[in-house]
């Protein structure tokens, strides 16, 4: 049965497809056999560097022949390996052996013992994922990470001045403005942003036990620490670790998925803040013809991107803290669970990139409701009693702070009538009273 949108089993492969393509270069099975031949081809090139005695003669002239195996690697190709899967049963074996057949085509059959020679499959595995991931951050994590946080840029800068009614416990606080408060989750998107790029992709390289026994075995005189720590990190751009067990331990990797989880919490913490911004009125939404907002309901227009957004972010930490929590702990030298869960990397990025497209959907969907931050302002005069305080502090007027608790806490409403009736019945000069009387709360919004 070929996989549609219709009879897929998840939604990434099925209704969000569209939206998570171009991660199946990175993630799909497909994706890692590629990865995985790559890793194999370039140790195969870096051992003829060496060189090692009985490749000294290979003619370097072949490397971009080599190269080529893994550059045009095709879905064709794909499928020969999984083919040989069916016989070995072991996936890293059988890319082994298809790489036999090129070198058989190529008329380099005296050199194809040489491949994958000393490793064992996790050294494979431990350079091709964090490979795919280190590629998928780098060409398409970051990209679109970056649409939305430019997006969230220019409302800071066009909304820098609108005054707004801030809320804390859900209670009116002192005035803010509203870019201000959309650059708060612009600053707190960069500062991750940059810790980000700093966690290395590390990566395992070293034999079966992670001592290179084999290849100290059967070339006891190079140094083959330095050989890996140079081909992991200047062949392949990854961070060697070592020492290590059979498998990569995997801290590294748990940090950034720790990292893409609070980039994703902070997302969340924006979607659920436009969201009751849109349930107070301060925003409409672009309406597109023909859409329906309710079944039932025909005036509904719904903040369903920021809700899209939410649900897929969540899903997305699940996993990453999942993955995070796992991968670092392993039996002894190694068992197989994190293999496991790590044929599944792909999808919490495939939930995050599918959270970023809602959440710049939305955004670009918000029209300002001017009216309703002025109405709120002008409803709640009671804010300004905080600056009102201070200034009188200042003066060393005695209890300023009762003096304005007593005329704020009561259930009569506060205007700006009762405000400038409050000022007047000061025993303060009338140069202070006028300076209190500037005050509103429309331009009580700080710095």
């Amino acid at each position: 049965m070929n996989i549609t949108q219709l009879n897929a089993i998840s939604p990434i492969d099925g209704r969000y497809r569209g939206k998570v393509a171009q991660l199946a270069n990175y993630f799909s099975e497909e994706a890692l056999i590629k990865y995985r031949v790559l890793v194999e081809i370039e140790y195969f090139i870096a051992l003829c560097e060496i060189p090692l005695p009985q490749l000294s003669d290979f003619d370097s002239s072949l490397f971009p022949a080599l190269k080529e195996v893994y550059e045009n690697f095709t879905s064709e190709d794909a499928q020969k390996i999984k083919d040989i899967e069916k016989v070995t049963n072991h996936d890293v074996k059988a890319v082994e052996y298809f790489i036999k057949e090129k070198f058989d085509a190529l008329g380099l059959q005296k050199y194809k013992e040489f491949i994958h020679f000393g490793l064992t499959s996790q050294d494979i595995n431990n350079t091709a994922i964090p490979l795919s991931i280190k590629d998928a951050v780098s060409e398409v994590y970051i990209e679109e990470l970056t649409a939305v946080l430019n997006r969230l840029k220019e409302l800071a800068t066009d909304w820098a001045h609108i005054s707004m009614l801030a809320r804390t416990h859900g209670q009116p606080a002192s005035p803010t403005r509203l870019g201000k408060e959309i650059e708060v989750f612009v600053v707190r998107l960069e500062e991750q942003m940059k810790f980000l790029t700093k966690i290395p992709n590390a990566a395992k390289f070293g034999g079966a036990t992670g001592n290179y026994n084999a290849h100290k075995v059967a070339y006891p005189s190079i140094d083959w620490k330095e050989f890996g720590s140079n081909f992991v990190n200047n062949k392949l751009g990854l961070y060697h670790s070592f020492p290590t067990t059979q498998i990569e331990h995997y801290d590294h990797m748990a940090s950034l998925f720790d990292a893409l989880k609070r980039i994703n919490t902070i997302l969340i913490d924006l979607d659920r803040d436009i969201w009751t911004y849109v349930a107070m009125d301060y925003f409409k939404q672009k309406i597109k013809e023909g859409e329906v907002g309710s079944s039932a309901m025909p005036h509904k227009v719904n903040p369903i991107d920021f809700e899209n957004s939410e649900g897929n972010l969540g899903i997305a930490n699940a996993l990453f803290e999942h993955l995070s929590a796992k991968l670092p702990v392993s039996r002894m030298q190694r068992d197989l669970t994190d293999s496991t869960v790590l044929r599944n990397v792909g999808v919490p990025f495939g939930h995050t990139l599918i959270a970023f497209a809602s959440t710049l959907k939305g955004l670009n969907k918000l029209l300002l409701n001017e009216g309703k931050f002025k109405e709120e302002l002008e409803n709640n005069w009671a804010v300004v009693a905080e600056a009102i305080q201070t200034i009188l502090r200042r003066e060393g007027y005695p209890n300023p702070y009762e003096a304005l608790k007593g005329l704020t806490r009561t259930n009569e409403k506060i205007n700006q009538n009762s405000i400038a009736n409050f000022i007047d019945s000061l025993e303060i000069s009338d140069e202070i009273k006028a300076e209190l009387k500037v005050i509103t709360p429309s331009n009580y919004t700080g710095i």
